[in-house]
């Protein structure tokens, strides 16, 4: 069961998506798009690009959502990696994406409701590939985010197995303690296996998120398994091998991820967008109730992202990293505040009320995160 009903989950997100839409620069309606901006008009049966041609670099987007539902906006290489993405964004409002793109051919999707495939436009990228000179220290930051992201990759495969293992034997208390350890790895670096497209759905897609026709796999079946029935099955054992498997697949593509100091800071935006649609609302492991776990590893992905991205960004815009530094350090100490052992409280001993404390949180964090792109996205 989930960790709260289901039409309070579905309130407390509307008050999460609500709330950013308020307090945002990029979260407005205005109709105008920025100077040299691609527009794109986001409705419940249509994506309209204003430019479906435009140069490579770094590339500004403005999203207007025209529809009833709530919708994210994708940008896709062939093979449907994902190049960057905006989450969240409610009827009425807008938002915006700064990103740098190669030359090359791309689609960008609306999807209303936040499911499925989306609504499509080709668009091309045109231009020449070769890198122009940069600042040394944004490529530092991207070689250092690289080397974090796999560690963290590294460092999951161990758990991951110790997780399968205690679930091929039986043992579902093991199986339970071992559950959340093993996600954080994922959880700290989760855009860059997103990135890839193929290997989210295997792995970390929970029931009610499954397209037409997919084998639902990965964490969260076995989770359900674990904290309903309790009765571990061959197809489990199966299921434990698959999961270890496409992790390991994961670990080895990692090198490979498209790395920017754009999308290290769109990255950490998307981390916000996680914890809001998922972990605040209880969403997330609804049936373990570890939720907190993920939270506090989407957190220190986010900071990490930004902390190697802070001698750019505080130098290019010093309120803003001095605004980032207090909120995160807030949204810290809120989370140290339900510490217990060497995890976190079950979620479903977190009130209403606190609920909405971690809500304001992470509302505090995400709008001033949106800024981090353009503070460090290259000249155009």
């Amino acid at each position: 069961m989930s960790a709260v009903p289901r039409a309070s989950a579905v309130a407390l997100l509307s008050l999460v998506v609500l709330g950013t839409a308020a307090v945002t620069g990029c979260a407005k309606k205005s109709d105008a798009s920025s100077d040299g901006a691609i527009r794109v008009d986001a409705a419940d049966n249509s994506c309209k690009v204003s430019k479906t041609e435009f140069p490579s670099g770094t590339v500004s987007l403005d999203l207007h959502n025209k529809g009833s539902k709530v919708t994210e906006v994708y940008v896709y290489a062939p093979g449907d990696r994902i190049v960057t993405e905006r989450e969240n964004i409610g009827p009425g409002t807008s938002a915006s994406i700064t990103a740098q793109i190669k030359a090359g051919a791309y689609e960008i999707a609306c999807k209303p409701g936040m499911k499925g495939d989306g609504i499509r436009q080709k668009i091309t990228v045109t231009g020449a590939n070769a890198p122009k000179p940069g600042d040394p220290r944004l490529d530092q930051a991207v070689a250092s985010y690289r080397k974090y992201s796999q560690e963290q990759a590294d460092l999951t495969i161990p758990l991951v197995q110790k997780f399968a293992d205690a679930v091929k034997a039986g043992d579902v208390a093991a199986a339970k303690a071992a559950f959340a350890p093993s996600r954080v790895g994922w959880e700290r670096t989760e855009p860059v296996a997103e990135s890839f497209g193929d290997i989210d759905p295997k792995t970390d897609t929970r029931e009610d998120g499954l397209e037409d026709g997919q084998k639902w796999t990965g964490w969260h079946r076995l989770e359900k398994t674990l904290w309903t029935t309790g009765k571990l099955t061959p197809e489990d054992s199966t299921l434990a091998d698959q999961l270890v498997a496409d992790l390991k697949d994961w670990q080895k593509r990692v090198g490979t991820a498209d790395i920017t100091a754009t999308s290290m800071a769109n990255g950490a935006k998307e981390l916000l967008d996680e914890v809001a649609t998922g972990k605040v609302t209880g969403e997330e492991d609804r049936y373990s109730h570890t939720d907190l776990s993920d939270f506090n590893a989407n957190v220190d992905g986010a900071r990490k992202a930004y902390e190697l991205l802070k001698p750019v960004a505080s130098e290019k815009d010093p309120e803003l990293s001095k605004t980032l530094d207090t909120e995160f350090a807030d949204i810290q100490t809120l989370l140290d505040k339900y510490r217990q052992g060497d995890g976190f409280v079950s979620y479903d001993k977190v009130t209403e009320k606190e609920r909405k404390a971690f809500s304001d949180a992470v509302n505090a964090l995400a709008e001033p995160l949106s800024k981090l792109a353009a503070a460090v996205a290259p000249a155009k």
